[in-house]
This record gives C-alpha cells, sequence and structure tokens, in this order.
C-alpha cells in the first residue's frame, strides 16, 4: 500500500486526465499532509521519467494542497514530456518528496548529493536538483546540473543552498 500522499497524488492525476476534475484538499489530513513546506511530485512510466513539478518553498495552506496542485501539473504541464493519458494511468509511478527549508552553504565541500537537494542561485536564475537521483555520484556533477538547469554559465558567481526531502513512494 503506497503512502496516502502518494495517493493523494495518484489520486488527483486520475482525476484530472480522465474528468478535468482538480479535487479538493482531503477534510482529514494525516500528520505529514498538515504541514507547509515545499513539494516534488515526480512521475515515472518504468524506469523513465514521465513528469516532475515542484515547489522549492510552499504555496499552498498544506502538504496536501501542494501535492494536489503539483501533481496536476507534472502529470500536464512539465514541458519536456506530453500530458499524461487516460491509457497510461495504470503504467505510472509516483513518489512525493517533502522539502526541508534550503539552508545556504558555503562551498561544495558542504554538499552530499546523495543525502541533499541542491539549489543554485545566481541572480534571479535558479536551477534545482532532488537528493539521491541515479546517476548522480559526486557535489560537483550537481552543481554542474544544476548550473546548466538555471541557464547559469561555469564563470558566474553563484549561491549553494541544500535541503533535505523526505521521500514518499
Amino acid at each position: 500500500m503506497s503512502s496516502p500522499l502518494v495517493q493523494l497524488a495518484k489520486d488527483t492525476i486520475a482525476a484530472y486526465v480522465t474528468e478535468g476534475k482538480t479535487l479538493a484538499s482531503p477534510t482529514e489530513l494525516t500528520p505529514e499532509m498538515i504541514p507547509r513546506a515545499g513539494v516534488f511530485v515526480s512521475i515515472h512510466k518504468g524506469k523513465d521519467l514521465r513528469g516532475c513539478i515542484g515547489t522549492i518553498e510552499p504555496h499552498k495552506a498544506s502538504v496536501a494542497e501542494e501535492i494536489i496542485a503539483n501533481a496536476i501539473s507534472a502529470a500536464t504541464r512539465d514541458p519536456r514530456f506530453d500530458p499524461i493519458t487516460s491509457d497510461e494511468l495504470q503504467d505510472l509511478n509516483v513518489s512525493i518528496d517533502v522539502l526541508s527549508a534550503p539552508e545556504l552553504v558555503a562551498g561544495v565541500d558542504k554538499l552530499d548529493p546523495k543525502k541533499y537537494g541542491l539549489i543554485v542561485e545566481c541572480g534571479y536564475r535558479r536551477g534545482l536538483l532532488l537528493p539521491d537521483l541515479p546517476g548522480v555520484e559526486s557535489a560537483q556533477e550537481q552543481v554542474d546540473i544544476c548550473r546548466a538547469k538555471g541557464g547559469i554559465r561555469p564563470n558566474e558567481h553563484i549561491k549553494l543552498y541544500r535541503f533535505e526531502v523526505k521521500r514518499y513512494q
């Protein structure tokens, strides 16, 4: 049985894709649905990423509401993929990452790609990478990927923020 957070995301995706309906926040929230936090919803079809959208900081009143908004976006608005169709629903795996508050760090030596996610910032441009992703083995790789995602050139001065996640699958 998947966690209540994952089930909420799956139910949200199914309702939106099949009926165009946005679920209301559950009337009874489990403890992990109550706080305000940034949330990423990742959707995989087999081993392939099919959609991933999230918020670094909370925009909604609860984790449950963040999940509902981000699940719809991950399923239908990730610019890297076509929207998910109802035919795909049974083949999807969903995971939820609830983010801690980002913490400014002094350098790459304070990073660990298995433990911490990373935000690289240069002015208004930012790139983010969740922790513990297959193929990302070093902190420098993590920084380079974040720079690329944020459109930040290698010679530009950056700020590094790390965060932890609680992952639900």
